[in-house]
């Protein structure tokens, strides 16, 4: 049984075997014959055929939307956020001004230092103290007006031995000792060696002094 071939020259399926059962081209609709004749006999000329139908593909229907169950604790309303007007920072008044450093180290000034205290103790066991760092040794003058000596003598025995200005003494921080200077008509003794007067001389602590040639004014000396 001859095979069925389609007709049209035009056709994709033309003079090609088709299903015995079919009875168009499935390409072109074109009728199908059930021989096609040798290529020494004219081909049949066949109305042209029409352009073939595409069909549309089949769309799935469009199912509805599933409705879901209200949250209870989802919020429904839209918060109204507004963002507050902020004052503009005025940045001088915040930042302080760099303040600018010598180039040089300021200069460390210890505190002062405070001279040892001088004290005289008397053969009566009468204690005699100096205030401050140097001052006269004597006896305060009847005369108003004149400012006793830092170191009075007066109310000893044999006082009258003793000059208005005898000695004076100051601290001496080079020597870091106590400097007295003979200045009596009576002399002083400094470990029993006579003092020249307007000499300076060292005072230790535990020297001894005496006021006058007799040696009826005696001291110990103590430095604190």
């Amino acid at each position: 049984m001859p095979a069925n071939r389609c007709p049209n020259p035009s056709c994709e399926y033309f003079n090609r075997a088709l299903p015995n059962n079919a009875k168009v081209c499935p390409w072109c609709s074109t009728p199908i014959g059930n021989v096609v004749t040798p290529t020494s006999q004219p081909p049949i000329q066949s109305q042209p055929s029409q352009p073939p139908i595409q069909q549309q593909p089949i769309q799935p229907p469009i199912q509805p939307p599933i409705q879901q169950p209200p949250n209870q604790y989802q919020r429904t309303d839209q918060p109204n956020y507004q963002v507050p007007q902020q004052t503009p920072v005025d940045y001088s008044t915040v930042y302080q001004q760099r303040v600018s450093y010598p180039a040089t180290p300021p200069v460390y000034n210890p505190p002062p230092q405070r001279a040892p205290v001088l004290k005289l103790i008397h053969s009566t066991g009468r204690e005699f103290h100096l205030v401050g760092e140097g001052g006269f040794i004597g006896r305060r003058s009847q005369s108003p007006g004149i400012a006793p000596p830092e170191i009075d003598l007066t109310g000893i025995p044999n006082e009258g031995i003793v000059s208005r200005r005898h000695a004076r003494v100051d601290w001496d921080w080079s020597q870091n000792a106590y400097m007295i200077v003979d200045m009596s008509t009576n002399g002083i003794y400094l470990n029993n060696n006579l003092l020249t007067p307007g000499m300076q001389y060292r005072v230790l602590n535990g020297d001894s002094l005496k006021f006058g040639q007799d040696n009826l004014v005696n001291f110990t000396a103590y430095v604190m």
